[in-house]
Formats: C-alpha cells, structure tokens, sequence
C-alpha cells in the first residue's frame, strides 16, 4: 500500500506534486497553532488545504474568485466577533493563519507563489509569540528547510528536477547563512522596548495562586514541567530546607484562603522586622514566565535580588514582589539565610488579623481546641508546647498524605481532623491553622515551592510544578514568626529527597517508556532538562548586559549598543570586502567558460556518459545522445544547452558575458539526468 502511494506520487505531474509538498510545508508551520486558533478557524484552514490538496491530486482547475470573496468574508466576521477586533496578536495571527490558507486557492502564477512563501516565512515567525522553546525552535527549523526547499524547487522551471536536489541546495543555503545568523544573534542591539515580545505572548503556568481553595494545589501537583532552575555558590542546604516563598495567605472566609486585603491595618507592624544569622547561601534562580508579580526566594531574603529590569519590594510577609508582572524567561542572583526570625517579638494589635476564623465553621476543631487547652498535661503550657501536641496528634493519629483527598465540604478542618484523616498539603496546612487560630495561636498559611532535585548533567537545581506546596507560620512570644510544616509530621518524605510526586504517564509515556528502567529514564530527563537549561542560559537569557560582556571580553572599555552597531558593521563591511576580492581572484584564476565546461563534465560523468578526453561541448552533445537517446526531455534539453554553450564561446565579445551568465542560470535551473 505505501509503496502504490509512493508511485501514485511519483508519478504526478510536476505543478500536482509541487503544490501537495507546499500544502505539507504549510500544515507543518501551522501545527504549532493549533493549541492559540479558534476551533472555526482550525476547521476552515484544514477544510481549505484538503479541499486545494484534492485539487491538485485530481488535476482539477481552481475554485472562482467568488468563493474566495465568501470565505475571505466569512474569516474577517468570525475574527471579529471573535477576538472583538481585526487588531493585536490573537487577531491578526488568525486572520494571517486564514489568508494563507486561501492564497493557496488562487496559486496559479509564479508571483501567487511567492506570495504564500513570504506569508509563510511570517507565520513561522508567529509560533515565537507563543513559544521559544527548543523544541518550537526545532520544528520551525524543519519549516524553514521546507520552505527553503519550496522556493528554490519554484526556480527550477525546467523539467521534472526531484525535490531532494532542492532539498539539498535549500539546505546548502542554511548552512551559508548560519555564520551570518550567529554574528546577528550576537551583535545585533537588544533595544527594548523593540526586542522581545509583548507582554501578552506568554502563557506560562504557575503551581500558585494568589488565593488557596481545597483541591487546587492537588492539581497542580501532577504537573509536571519546570517552575525554575537554582545554581548554587558553593554547597547546596539541604534539600529539607529549601522553602521558596510565595504569597503569604491570613484571611479565611470557611472556604477560602486569602491574603489580608490592603487596606488592613498594620500600624503597629509596618515592617518585616527580618533578623538574620549565620552564613549566607549565594544562589542564581531562572524562573520560567509565570505572568504573577511574584519572585521566589528562598527563606529569608533581606537584601533586594538582582533583577536588571525590575524594581522589587518585600513585603511585611517576607515576600518579595516585582513592579510588573513576569511574562518572559528571568534570571536573578539573590543571597538568603536559612537562620532567620521575623515578626513582631511582642503582641501587637495588628495578630489580630492571624487569629480571626469565620462564626459557624469547623465546630469540632473548636471543640478539639477547648479540650486541648482543660488537658492537665497542658495546664499552663506555652504555645510551643500546644504546636507540639497538636503536631504529635497528626503523627500518630492515623493521618495519611493522599493526592485524592476527595472533595471537601463546608467544615473542611472538622473532616480533616475526625472524619477523612487525608488529605494533601493544602488540607493539612489549612487544618492546622484553623486548629492554631482556635488555641488562639496566631497561624497563617505560606505557599510556595519546597524541595528540588539536583540536576547531575549541569549541575542546577530543578524545581517543578509537582514541587508546588502550603506550609504554615505561628507566632510565638520572644521568637516572631516560625514555620512550621505540619505535612512533615504526617509524611515526613514529602519534605526532602524520599518522596517525590510524579505525575501519571498516560497512555503513550506508558507505551515508549514503560519497559525502561527507572534510572535510564530519570537520566534521559536529566539530559533534557540539561539540554533546556542550555537553551534558556545562552539563548533566551542572551541579554543586553551579555551583549555589552562580550564586547568588554573584545577589548572594549565601557561599550555601548553604539559600540554594537559599529562593529557589526564593520564585520559586514569586512566579509563583503573579502567575498568580493575572492569571487574576483577566482575569476581571474580561470576562464569562467572553462569553469562552466568542468561543471557539465562533472555532470555528464555523475550520469554514466562516456567522454572522450579534451572533448569540445559539441562532441560531448553527440556522445551524449549516443548514449543515452533522444527520448529523456532532459537530454534534449542539455544537448541544446552545450550547442549554446559551444556558439557562446565564438560569440562577439559584447554579447559574451550576458550569454554566459544565462547559462549559468538554465545549468543551476536544469534537472539531472537520469
């Protein structure tokens, strides 16, 4: 079956098979958009490349311009009432996606192709707005070596030439032009705000929120992909203490944890009030777009993180916030101290906020709070030591840590603590808090990330969605703000390196990798993750400031993006001047009518043909057709183009040099022969 369709192709007439190979070239750069077009522009893109497909394979004539009108008319309306305007990313790269798809319904002439190449090229470009990873990169490479392949195929008008010559002249011309697209990459000024994309063409994900509900992070926690890379100065802490701080939540409405809203009162507490100890931890952190203000450090972070860009602020929570969203790749350094306290040392007015729980939620865990507090053995104990036995309860009352805790109802504390005795670490933080608040412990709930696995290819830190977690803070007398990770206590793996979530295969990640050893497969995602951090360091994270590195590294004292276009001017001048002068000493190094004789020879041989030593163009005509016959078009066409050749040599010499650039040109456009 495979090899008759191979034939039917085959067999095509050239404008059949052209056109089928343009429509597969243009399927392929529009895959990537499937996930960011509207589901009617999906459905009338593929409708009308299968409709033109049809077309060509049957060698049917192309639709009237009336159909066109319609479909053209029907794209414009459907845009606008989608995106509610025919302006802004969405809108125009659905509208483009659309008119190319209908240009291939008008291909007729050589300047309709030129036009879906160009159209094409641009909608190549379009899939950076959504994605510059290094497998988007990849597949895009691939178009552009079809498209390549497309346009040189569309300068070959001679004959039946197969694409794979095309294929190879296309890729000939990448190669050419990949020093040229190096020396751009790093020279040419990264000039914000013209470099770089908008602020809309990201879609990243986060594994936080600004608020926390029961479930939300379950979910995310069989996410799988990376939130950020960490390189460490020196020795890594370990891996129980890597708590990277996100939004600090204290209001609780019975369902839903919040942050105290802004218009809080925090008179009596209008800093952080950070103290650190001991040695710092030195650190770099690539974080993927996660469109939130938000920038993960690990606990505590008192100096501001260096962010070119960004103005950054902490907060009396310890959080630290960016002025702006981050909607692409950043990289910072930051310093923390894993020895901290902060908060106020003494009661303050502003602990009320922390101690607040809704009227008529969670009787029980009240209940359980009363009876904690008439139990002799806590008879005039400290708040430390109620943390401590409400701890010891989750240790050894039977609670299990579950990624299906099921759906909660409206006391959620009441079915933690009597009735389920599971949940993930959103329940369990939430748990503990309400029970704190009850003991009248001030508590509140921090999200972030904890944990992190290292690396061993490159060395960084990765930590992913799946590493997305809730622990709490109490305050306690004399001693501020202090963590405390109940989940440790009911599963004390998920805290470290024992435990890892992993997020569920599916069906094909089963078929391809369910028979490899687990150790094969945590190496080859190393090497990937490896290979993705290499692109995100020298690629995506390629800078202004690496720019102007760069040139302090060629000598320059205090460069500039002037400095920049200078010298890449200067390289181009410089490889204009030295391809001139060679292209010069080549022609005068040989006649370039004797150099256009060896190329023909070269090609004779390559195809069999038996030549005579010293042969003149016209004795290699005849022994062309002796050998090879007069029914190939191509050898009646090569044998007219040596006669030409031979009358060009003995022609005056004001009308040598066009003739011979002529040939040129039909002996680059000629198919080979068989």
């Amino acid at each position: 079956m495979f090899h008759r369709l191979v034939n039917v192709l085959r067999n095509l007439p050239r404008d059949s098979r052209d056109t089928l190979f343009l429509l597969l070239v243009i399927a392929w750069v529009l895959l990537p958009q499937l996930a960011h077009l509207p589901l009617w522009c999906l459905a009338l893109t593929a409708g009308v490349l299968l409709w033109r497909g049809w077309l060509a394979f049957n060698g049917r004539p192309l639709p009237s311009h009336w159909w066109r009108l319609a479909l053209l008319a029907v794209a414009v309306a459907a845009t606008l009432f989608t995106h509610k305007t025919l302006l802004g990313r969405d809108a125009g790269i659905t509208l483009i996606v659309v008119l190319l798809a209908l240009k291939m319904l008008e291909l007729r002439a050589k300047r309709d192709a030129f036009v879906v190449f160009f159209l094409s090229f641009f909608t190549m470009l379009t899939n950076f707005f959504f994605s510059q990873s290094l497998l988007t990169t990849a597949a895009m490479l691939i178009a552009l070596l079809g498209l390549l392949t497309a346009l040189v195929n569309a300068h070959m008008p001679v004959g039946k030439p197969p694409l794979l010559q095309a294929a190879k002249t296309a890729s000939g011309m990448a190669l050419l032009g990949a020093p040229i697209m190096v020396v751009l990459f790093l020279l040419f000024p990264r000039m914000a705000p013209l470099w770089g994309l908008p602020s809309d063409a990201m879609s990243g994900r986060s594994g936080l929120s600004a608020t926390m509900q029961v479930g939300v992070i379950a979910r995310l926690a069989l996410d799988d992909s990376i939130a950020m890379r960490i390189r460490f100065d020196g020795a890594p802490p370990l891996q129980s203490e890597l708590y990277f701080r996100g939004p600090v939540l204290s209001s609780f409405d019975g369902r839903e944890w919040q942050p105290l809203p802004a218009g809080t009162a925090r008179r009596t507490q209008p800093t952080a009030n950070l103290q650190v100890r001991g040695t710092p931890i030195n650190y770099q952190v690539t974080l993927e777009p996660n469109r939130r203000r938000w920038l993960l450090l690990l606990d505590a972070t008192p100096e501001k993180p260096m962010l070119p860009g960004f103005e950054t602020r902490m907060t009396p929570d310890l959080q630290w916030l960016t002025d702006r969203p981050i909607t692409d790749l950043v990289r910072y350094t930051a310093q923390s101290y894993a020895n901290f306290s902060h908060g106020p040392m003494r009661p303050v007015a502003s602990l009320q906020n922390e101690l607040d729980l809704p009227a008529g939620f969670n009787p029980r865990t009240q209940q359980l709070a009363d009876e904690l507090r008439r139990d002799p053995r806590y008879a005039n104990a400290d708040n430390l030591k109620l943390v401590n036995a409400a701890l010891e309860r989750l240790r050894t009352g039977g609670y299990t840590y579950t990624l299906d805790p099921g759906v909660f109802g409206r006391d959620n504390a009441d079915e933690f603590w009597f009735d389920r005795k599971a949940g993930f670490c959103e329940h369990i933080a939430s748990s503990f808090v309400v029970l704190m608040r009850a003991l009248n412990i001030p508590a509140r709930i921090v999200t972030g990330y904890q944990g992190g696995e290292k690396n061993t290819v490159d060395g960084f830190w990765v930590v992913r969605q799946s590493d997305a977690h809730a622990w709490t803070e109490v305050w306690l007398s004399g001693r501020g703000w202090v963590r405390v990770d109940p989940t440790a206590a009911v599963a004390p793996g998920r805290i470290g390196s024992l435990q890892r979530l992993q997020a569920p295969r599916g069906v094909i990640g089963e078929a391809l990798l369910g028979n490899v050893s687990p150790e094969f497969a945590q190496h080859l995602r190393a090497l990937w993750d490896a290979t993705n951090n290499g692109w995100n360091q020298w690629v995506l994270n390629y800078t202004q400031s690496k720019q102007l590195n760069l040139l302090k590294n060629l000598g320059f004292k205090t460069p500039s993006w002037e400095d920049l276009i200078y010298l890449l001017a200067g390289l181009l001048v410089l490889v204009s001047v030295c391809g001139a002068a060679w292209t010069l000493w080549e022609r005068q190094r040989q006649d370039p009518w004797l150099r256009l004789l060896t190329r023909v020879t070269q090609r004779l041989q390559k195809a069999g043909v038996q030549l005579t030593r010293n042969s003149t163009p016209r004795r290699m005509a005849e022994q062309l057709m002796q050998q090879l016959g007069s029914d190939n078009p191509a050898t009646q066409t090569l044998q007219d183009w040596l006669l030409r050749l031979e009358t060009q040599r003995y022609a005056p010499p004001a009308a040598q040099r066009e003739r011979l650039v002529t040939l040129q040109r039909e002996l680059n456009q000629m198919a080979p022969l068989k």
